[in-house]
């Protein structure tokens, strides 16, 4: 396995293919590289180099008990680019790993990166407040947390098997396979980093790191969303970015790279040529 240890002795896991222009892939809570699986191979048969790691506490990396926050996610990304010598890199994000793409490109990127794209993205802020009257409420957070305590397995088949991929509307043409794939990969991280995460991606204010992103932005998002809801999310950050183009995928759910790869893989591919 190919592993980068961090400053903290945090083993990161990561796969590296091919040649070619780099494309790093971030991935959501609480999977791993693996939920890429379908654009690896897609931009590999391309001629990318293809980059996907398990982020710290998650997948294959270290079951970390600290650093679990956006901040050193975002460290920990900056030291695989230096470990990789990565130049002229587009960085590709889904849900958490959107909020992970705009921190790294926003404090670390300079001189290494030359597009970024947020899908289904977290950025600029999930939760409720004073600042922020159209995010989801505290609780809902507090929610999230509590059924990881109680009872993790159970929670990680519920998520994917009803919103994660819009499999609780009706018509939905379910898949076991993709439902047991995410509750795969989430139960191969560690419950301490998972439940850390659910601040870091839910309180973690992105404003700023948005407003830095001085490379062209591509952000894309399902209108049914039922995880991050688009309209405090894409809409909001698609005016904050300096180079940015939304795209919106009308009944597409926050799944979307999974259920949709076809129709993902190619906007991305025109936005990676253009």
């Amino acid at each position: 396995m190919s592993t980068l240890t961090t400053s903290d002795g945090t083993e990161i896991f990561y796969k590296d293919w091919g040649n070619g222009q780099p494309i790093v892939f971030h991935h959501g809570w609480p999977l791993s590289s693996d939920d890429w699986d379908n654009q690896m191979l897609f931009f590999l048969d391309k001629g990318f180099r293809v980059i996907a790691h398990d982020r710290r506490g998650h997948g294959r990396s270290s079951q970390t008990a600290s650093g679990n926050d956006m901040d050193t996610y975002a460290a920990d990304v900056a030291a695989l680019a230096e470990h990789l010598d990565l130049s002229n890199a587009v960085h590709i994000g889904h849900s958490t790993g959107g909020g992970e793409v705009a921190r790294y490109v926003a404090r670390h990127g300079g001189g290494r990166v030359a597009k970024a794209v947020l899908i289904g993205a977290v950025p600029p802020i999930m939760v409720k407040s004073d600042s922020n009257p159209g995010g989801l409420p505290l609780e809902v957070f507090d929610g999230f947390r509590a059924a990881l305590v109680a009872n993790r397995a159970q929670f990680f088949r519920d998520v994917p098997a009803g919103p994660f991929y819009g499999f609780n509307r009706d018509g939905a043409k379910i898949s076991q396979g993709v439902v047991d794939n995410w509750w795969r990969q989430g139960m191969m991280g560690g419950a301490k980093a998972h439940y850390d995460c659910i601040k870091a991606f839910s309180e973690t204010d992105f404003t700023d790191d948005l407003r830095k992103l001085d490379v062209p932005v591509l952000i894309m998002h399902g209108g049914d969303d039922q995880i991050v809801p688009i309209e405090d999310s894409a809409l909001l950050a698609a005016k904050l970015v300096k180079h940015g183009t939304l795209k919106v995928y009308e009944g597409l759910s926050h799944g979307m790279c999974t259920t949709h790869p076809e129709t993902i893989n190619a906007d991305l591919l025109a936005f990676i040529r253009t």
